[in-house]
C-alpha cells in the first residue's frame, strides 16, 4: 500500500467522512442505490420535509457525493460513485462486527456472575 504524504487528502476525505457521519445522508444514499430519485420521493420514503431533504443534496452534492439532473419541474439525483455505497456498507459490516463483539462480551460477563 502506497503511504500518502500529501496532507491535503487527508483533508479532504475527512471533508468527505464529515459529510457521510449524518444519518439523514445516509439513508439517502442507501435509497439512491436503488436508483435514481426526485426531492420529493426521497422526503415521502424518510418522512421528513423536502426543505431538509433538499439542504442534505445540496451538502452530498458539493462533495462530489451525488449529482443532480433536472427533467422538467423534477431534479433526480444519482450516486456518483457506487463505492460511496461500498463504503457505507463496509462501516455497517465494521459496526454489526463491534455489536456482535460486545454481545458476546456480555454473555461471557453474564455466564460468569451466574456461576
Amino acid at each position: 500500500m502506497q503511504v500518502i504524504k500529501n496532507k491535503k487528502v487527508y483533508e479532504m476525505q475527512a471533508e468527505i467522512c464529515k459529510v457521510l457521519a449524518n444519518a439523514k445522508r445516509i439513508e439517502i444514499i442507501y435509497l439512491l442505490k436503488e436508483g435514481e430519485k426526485h426531492v420529493n420521493e426521497l422526503a415521502e420514503a424518510m418522512d421528513i420535509s423536502k426543505a431538509s431533504v433538499s439542504q442534505h443534496l445540496s451538502l452530498l452534492k458539493e462533495k462530489g457525493v451525488v449529482s443532480s439532473k433536472k427533467e422538467g419541474l423534477n431534479v433526480f439525483y444519482t450516486i456518483n460513485n457506487q463505492r460511496f455505497i461500498e463504503a457505507c456498507n463496509l462501516m455497517r459490516e465494521i459496526m454489526v462486527d463491534q455489536l456482535n463483539e460486545l454481545v458476546s462480551s456480555s454473555k461471557e460477563i453474564l455466564s460468569v456472575e451466574e456461576e
